[in-house]
């Protein structure tokens, strides 16, 4: 497991994509959050200190990317042979994968939603900091949809196929539920929850074991 955590780390690192997608979840939850706090304290008085996070529901959009390109980059580059001689135990390869994007997504997501908060502290009034535990699960979601994005990659293998259906599970029920009533009960089901609360969490951690769980076995038994 070291040997594959560590190449598993020496291909992020040396690859200019991730560090501008993470940069880009932060730059996004930072922007939008700051934003849509500023719009809530100036023009209508709602709830400034949630929304400072909001920002998260923009910036989960590149660590999706960034996990889908995790692994189906290599399959689009046929590096998947390599990865899967140097370390034949597949299961091991995966779970390297979603070890090192877990802590680079972890470092960026805290990252970016203290910025959220601190940028959010110039327009909110004394007491409508988020709480903590609102802060916190905005990092465990984005992490959360980073493993979800793995385990997608790992049962389509297609980059822009598997990017599609990630971001389609995160922004579609939303839409669709606050479009036509009758379907919010499908925006419930759905991954997209960065609210911070356990229920919330749990389905976007469900949704990630299932992907995980799925896109293991289908690598264990299909050909490189």
């Amino acid at each position: 497991m070291r040997a594959a955590l560590h190449a598993e780390w020496t291909k992020l690192r040396t690859v200019a994509a991730p560090r501008w997608l993470l940069l880009g979840t932060i730059a996004a939850t930072v922007a939008l959050g700051a934003g849509a706090a500023s719009v809530a304290t100036s023009a209508t008085g709602g709830d400034a200190a949630g929304l400072s996070l909001i920002g998260v529901r923009l910036g989960q959009a590149p660590v999706a990317v960034l996990a889908v390109l995790v692994l189906s980059g290599e399959y689009g580059t046929g590096m998947i042979r390599i990865t899967l001689t140097a370390t034949p135990r597949r299961v091991t390869v995966l779970a390297a994968k979603a070890i090192t994007l877990t802590g680079v997504v972890a470092v960026a997501g805290t990252v970016a939603v203290l910025g959220a908060v601190a940028a959010g502290r110039l327009v909110l009034p004394p007491d409508g900091d988020p709480a903590p535990r609102a802060a916190a699960g905005s990092v465990l979601y984005l992490v959360l949809i980073a493993l979800l994005g793995l385990g997608v990659a790992a049962i389509v293998r297609d980059a822009a196929s598997s990017a599609g259906a990630v971001l389609a599970l995160l922004y579609l029920p939303p839409i669709l539920a606050g479009a036509v009533g009758d379907l919010r009960w499908l925006q419930r089901m759905g991954p997209a929850g960065p609210d911070g609360t356990w229920t919330g969490l749990g389905a976007t951690a469900g949704w990630a074991a299932a992907a995980l769980l799925v896109g293991g076995l289908l690598l264990h038994v299909r050909d490189a």
